[in-house]
């Protein structure tokens, strides 16, 4: 039953997880939008403004399935330590660095540190999560990216007019703080019944989750997209504020998945997840041909409605078929395609932009999100593990 004590999800150690990671996005989020900027004041191009942003990505793409593995076997209270201490060294650095160059060959280790955090935080929280309401634990922690994502941009603008130094000097105080929450954090019990199939402890890659996220990869791609040009979207057709998809979209994820995320939980992670990817891509095809702001509107209600669902009930599908001790694998293999598709999708989607328009390269962002379902079902069923759903859950949280 929900009520029971071991159901329960609204606990103190479950609101200090959230604020960890309203804090991290916070300071990421003020950072990397000025970021460009800064730059351009060093006399950097608009190229090597670009290729901070896709080093940063990558480099915490392709380092996460080993950075999630370490967590594991380091600890994730213990990372999230050593990362937030050394992600404020590096907002140090960043604040002295004297050049473009310099920048740019700090920016991939700072990917590496990124990942680290990220992976361990995931593992994290879904560890100390009740196996019933997982999904819906997911989700409401991942709100709290959802709203640093409204705030700091405006926030770190602000700060930027005082110039570059304070606001490293401020995301490095904010790094502090996520290094004494971290502090404070403890960790959580192994479970008593083990996950349904098993891992080599050996192994650093979850392979098997890396297969399981090719979805992600498909519609992230999309996502990395509409960060990217929406706004420029809406500018060439006239529609003010430039804001607005990226405006409904927050606001929709933010409605949307409180009442979603845990049908998830109720009814099987498969059948909430495989309409997510259908309203995603019809998201897309409705952005690929909108020419008015209530045009955008809807795309972004659907598409954000399809995505803001989307990730947590994945998530906690993956989770259900992993070992508690390599849940930080399972969340890097996880990142590594997310963090890879939004990267490829806002460098690529720039070239067909400029070559064929804003409506092929929506276009094509929505084609390549189709194959997400196939590619789903394809991976469930060479890898995946039997549906799970909430009477299993309790079954597995049983006394043997």
């Amino acid at each position: 039953m929900s009520d029971m004590p071991q159901d329960r999800l609204f606990t103190p150690r479950f609101f200090v997880m959230c604020g960890f990671s309203f804090t991290v996005f916070l300071s990421a989020l003020q950072l990397l939008p000025t970021a460009p900027f800064h730059i351009h004041d060093l006399g950097g191009s608009t190229a090597a403004a670009g290729l901070f942003l896709g080093l940063l990505t990558y480099s915490s793409a392709f380092s996460a399935p080993i950075t999630g593995a370490l967590a594991d076997r380091f600890g994730r209270t213990r990372q999230l330590l050593v990362c937030s201490l050394a992600i404020a060294g590096f907002s140090v650095l960043y604040a002295v660095a004297p050049t473009v160059p310099l920048l740019l060959v700090l920016v991939p280790l700072h990917g590496i540190v990124w990942s680290g955090l990220l992976s361990a935080s995931g593992a994290y929280i879904a560890n100390m999560l009740p196996a019933s309401r997982r999904a819906e634990g997911i989700g409401y922690w991942g709100l709290s990216s959802v709203i640093a994502l409204a705030v700091a941009p405006p926030i770190g603008f602000w700060i930027y007019t005082f110039g570059w130094f304070w606001l490293c000097m401020f995301a490095m105080l904010l790094n502090l703080v996520m290094a004494g929450i971290a502090w404070r954090l403890h960790g959580t019990e192994v479970p008593t019944v083990r996950a349904p199939y098993e891992h080599d402890p050996r192994g650093w890659v979850e392979w098997r989750v890396l297969l399981l996220s090719l979805p992600l990869f498909l519609y992230s791609f999309a996502y990395g997209a509409i960060t990217s040009f929406s706004a420029l979207f809406a500018d060439s057709l006239g529609i003010a504020p430039k804001s607005i998809y990226l405006t409904t979209l927050a606001i929709v994820i933010l409605v949307t998945r409180p009442i979603f995320g845990p049908l998830g939980d109720r009814f099987g992670y498969r059948r909430v997840f495989a309409p997510c990817l259908v309203l995603i891509t019809a998201g897309l095809v409705l952005l690929a041909i909108a020419t008015t702001r209530s045009g955008l509107i809807l795309s972004a209600i659907v598409f954000g409605t399809g995505f803001g669902t989307a990730y947590p009930v994945f998530a906690a599908y993956v989770t259900h078929g992993v070992h508690e001790d390599r849940r930080g694998a399972a969340f890097g293999a996880i990142l590594a395609a997310f963090d890879t598709g939004i990267g490829t999708g806002s460098s690529s989607l720039g070239w067909l932009v400029a070559s064929f328009g804003y409506a092929t390269a929506f276009g094509a962002a929505a084609a390549l999100s189709a194959l997400a379902l196939p590619a789903f079902f394809f991976a469930d069923r060479t890898v995946g593990r039997a549906e799970t759903v909430t009477s299993s859950a309790v079954a597995e949280r049983s006394p043997s």
